[in-house]
């Protein structure tokens, strides 16, 4: 089954649910005046921990994925808790490592740990939570016509570095280690969705690449959204790498996931209210569907189950 299957599947049972219903980044329940927010993300060592990755890289990681989640609802993380599930040959060294890499994460969020578990299991799976609070939700369903579409950092190093460690591409150093830091190293933008969080209309964090995303935004809030390709913040680090592979830069862009910067829409005049760097690029408009330079664009990007992703 593919992974919105299975998400269906399961969503005609869990009919009981929170104030927000599912759907959004992470859940929320009302909190006396503001929400409070939860979210879960999973690690697995087989299709999350390539094998140059650190385990303090992989630690780090199982928190930013999911601080990530709570930022993208304009939420200031609040606690971090995780369920670790063990190989029983694993060595004491990479235990260590990952959990010095987990602490290094809450020192840079500025979360505490609150609770955490562990037990025997097939492969390497740390099973994150993320607890935030906000007075204001920002979901996937709020952009409205006439909103600008921005995002925050730049795209397309993940896949990049993902792609010269697959290929055993030879890259010049600097370009190299540009790639590697989104791909082993990401962060969050907690303090730009905390910003976000009185601003912005609607936002969901690239944790699957930015067509895929900003499908489920046109969807969720019934808008349809255009993009320009030339205002895409891409790099010459992604645009050599598309070079080496014969590939277009502005697809690596589109799909590359677990970049972890947030697509936000908002209103053109509240725009210039905002001190952090981010990129138009594009509009939303009365309509439906997500639009590339007036045509068509397809949902590239990164899906569970799916063994054709990035051949």
């Amino acid at each position: 089954m593919r992974e919105p299957e299975i998400i269906e599947l399961f969503l005609k049972h869990l009919w009981k649910e929170g104030d927000l219903p599912l759907g959004d980044d992470a859940g929320a329940v009302r909190f006396g005046d503001e929400w409070l927010v939860a979210t879960n993300d999973m690690l697995v060592g087989k299709t999350d921990v390539p094998d140059i990755m650190t385990p303090e890289q992989v630690g780090f990681k199982a928190v930013t994925m999911n601080v990530s989640d709570v930022a993208a609802m304009g939420a200031k993380p609040m606690g971090f808790l995780f369920s670790l599930g063990v190989p029983w040959d694993v060595e004491r060294d990479y235990l260590e490592g990952i959990a010095e890499g987990i602490e290094k994460g809450l020192e840079f969020y500025g979360v505490p740990v609150l609770s955490a578990d562990t037990n025997e299991a097939d492969d390497l799976i740390i099973d994150g939570v993320a607890l935030g609070i906000t007075e204001r939700l920002l979901t996937r369903s709020g952009a409205r016509p006439g909103d600008l579409v921005c995002v925050t950092g730049d795209l397309g190093r993940a896949v990049a570095g993902y792609l010269v460690w697959r290929e055993g591409l030879e890259v010049p150093g600097k370009t190299r280690k540009s790639l590697y830091k989104k791909f082993l190293e990401p962060k969050a933008r907690v303090i730009e969705g905390v910003k976000l969080g009185g601003i912005a209309n609607s936002a969901i964090d690239v944790s699957d690449g930015l067509a895929k995303e900003l499908h489920l935004l046109a969807e969720m809030s019934g808008v349809k959204i255009e993009l320009s390709s030339e205002k895409l913040p891409i790099g010459d680090d992604v645009v050599e790498v598309a070079e080496l592979l014969g590939r277009d830069p502005v697809e690596l862009a589109l799909s590359s996931g677990e970049e972890f910067e947030l697509v936000f829409t908002v209103e053109q005049e509240k725009a210039s209210c905002l001190d952090f760097k981010f990129s138009v690029i594009g509009r939303v408009f009365e309509g439906s569907g997500v639009y590339i330079d007036g045509k068509p664009l397809p949902p590239l990007g990164w899906e569970h189950f799916d063994r054709k992703l990035l051949r």
